[in-house]
């Protein structure tokens, strides 16, 4: 079994199905619910790739100056955050979403983003396996 394999089977676990594990309401819940109870906090996280903000910067023709002052108010992928809440409201568009607070720099501002769009900082923690797993099946199955 490969490691994708690997995780969607953790996945259905999770949502207790061997089903299609869909990306649906009732599933995101299930999820949801289940991540509250197994993070164990402090949790910090940075970004998988690039926010889509970020895109012009990072790989158009975006100035560098303007990129690093916009970086100030927005969150980017390059931040170090620290988990602060799960938020209530989930959507099949947007999965879980996730209060976080910049912890690095002067400007430690609070931001709420998809819980697919980030990792944890420590690869060998169980927060970064129940992270990842989310984010795999996130992208694959909704």
């Amino acid at each position: 079994m490969n490691k994708f394999d690997k995780k969607i089977q953790r996945v259905k676990k999770i949502l207790g199905s061997d089903e299609e594990p869909i990306v649906n309401k009732k599933t995101l819940k299930i999820y949801l619910e289940y991540l509250k109870k197994n993070i164990t906090l402090p949790c910090c996280l940075t970004g998988i790739e690039d926010f889509l903000w970020e895109e012009f910067y990072v790989l158009g023709p975006g100035d560098r100056d303007e990129y690093e002052q916009m970086k100030k108010t927005r969150a980017s992928y390059t931040d170090v955050f620290r988990l602060v809440n799960f938020q209530d409201y989930i959507s099949e568009d947007f999965g879980i979403l996730v209060g976080i607070k910049r912890i690095l720099g002067v400007n430690q501002r609070h931001f709420i983003l998809g819980l697919e769009w980030l990792k944890c900082t420590e690869k060998n923690s169980k927060n970064y396996q129940l992270i990842d797993d989310y984010s795999v099946w996130f992208c694959n199955y909704r």
